[in-house]
């Protein structure tokens, strides 16, 4: 068969849009030309592979105030540039993971009848597969329950597909601290997140004195890097290409609860401190985070709840020592990383790209 199958895929903005778009591109690409739509002035750039041909929108993230639903319409205006764009580059299927560049790339695709999947990560669907979903051939679930709010649509549960290094065993970068204190993980997503950075700083005497190891990423949204003086134990980074190395190999993740980062901690088995980003679209976050709540795997915090002495006194019952047949553990961090254990896995990989290449043509 000729290569001459053109995949459109529109992603863009965050790790949660862009991570699960290019694990599903790099599982096809063999399969079809792959053609990459984001948006101007994203993370984009940073992220999609030259191979993948990105042509980027002026278009801008909707900002709640009274001029929102103009924001909107001027997204959807945005179909009659996508049309060009799809024809241009003779494309024959489309592929998206939700984002508001995605409601523009389904009319479009629809108007010009070319098949388009969706695949939503979240437990509670966002806005885009929500309103857009019945345009669809077929949207591809993250998590099952999620079928309970998409009546109208053709859904499917896949699973996310996470980055290769999910499904392999890593070893620790050589930059982690050494030492025998639990290393703890701390991310709030692609784009940083200020409460969490906030409150590991605030909370850093505390850390160091009880001899935590501590990888903090902080992101790259404008924050502001924390230097700590004679402290071999505190690393500071604003992005790395190592986190399943990180994530399989810590004791703990401190994190946001974007569907990404709960299907990762799932696929590695491991315990964590959840803290939802309080304004996510129809709590999206809070849902995600109580799939690992709920079986015990993880300790869920509210933001708005959130402080120093709340935060401390957590870690200090997660890791308070028990003493079992002479021997010294962390009674609750083991029960955690048990429950963890008991989530179940799906392979994702063989069932997206079965949907995708259906659409393959022959030439």
């Amino acid at each position: 068969m000729s290569k001459k199958n053109n995949l459109l895929v529109a992603a863009s903005g965050t790790g949660g849009h862009i991570f699960p778009a290019l694990a599903v591109s790099k599982e096809v690409e063999d399969e079809w030309n792959i053609h990459w739509l984001g948006v101007d002035q994203r993370f984009d750039a940073n992220f999609i592979p030259k191979k993948y041909n990105l042509t980027t929108l002026n278009i801008n993230t909707p900002r709640k105030n009274i001029f929102l639903f103009y924001q909107y319409i001027k997204i959807l205006m945005s179909t009659f540039q996508i049309i060009r764009i799809l024809k241009e580059k003779k494309i024959n299927l489309v592929f998206t993971t939700g984002g508001y560049i995605s409601a523009p790339t389904i009319v479009a695709s629809k108007l010009l009848r070319i098949p388009v999947i969706i695949h939503e990560s979240n437990l509670i669907p966002g806005m885009v597969t929500k309103n857009f979903g019945f345009l669809c051939n077929y949207v591809l679930l993250g998590f099952k329950k999620t079928n309970f709010y998409l009546k109208n649509c053709k859904t499917i549960f896949t699973g996310t597909l996470l980055r290769d290094q999910f499904y392999k065993s890593n070893l620790l970068p050589a930059w982690v601290p050494k030492g025998k204190g639990p290393l703890l993980i701390v991310m709030g997503g692609s784009q940083g997140a200020k409460a969490i950075n906030q409150i590991i700083y605030d909370s850093l005497e505390f850390l160091l004195k009880k001899k935590f190891r501590i990888v903090h990423i902080i992101g790259e949204s404008n924050q502001q890097p924390f230097h700590v003086k004679n402290s071999k134990n505190y690393i500071q980074k604003k992005f790395t290409n190592e986190i399943a190395a990180l994530i399989q190999n810590c004791d703990l993740v401190i994190s946001r609860s974007g569907a990404g980062t709960i299907n990762e901690l799932i696929e590695a088995e491991k315990p964590s401190i959840l803290i939802p980003y309080p304004d996510s679209k129809n709590n999206h976050q809070d849902k995600n985070a109580m799939i690992l709540a709920e079986t015990g795997g993880s300790v869920l915090i509210n933001q708005n709840k959130i402080s120093k002495e709340v935060f401390e006194e957590i870690l200090e019952r997660i890791f308070k020592i028990k003493s079992k047949k002479g021997k010294n553990h962390y009674e609750i961090l083991d029960l955690m990383k048990k429950n963890m254990e008991n989530n179940n896995k799906i392979k994702s990989k063989n069932e997206i790209k079965k949907f995708i290449n259906y659409f393959l043509k022959e030439f």
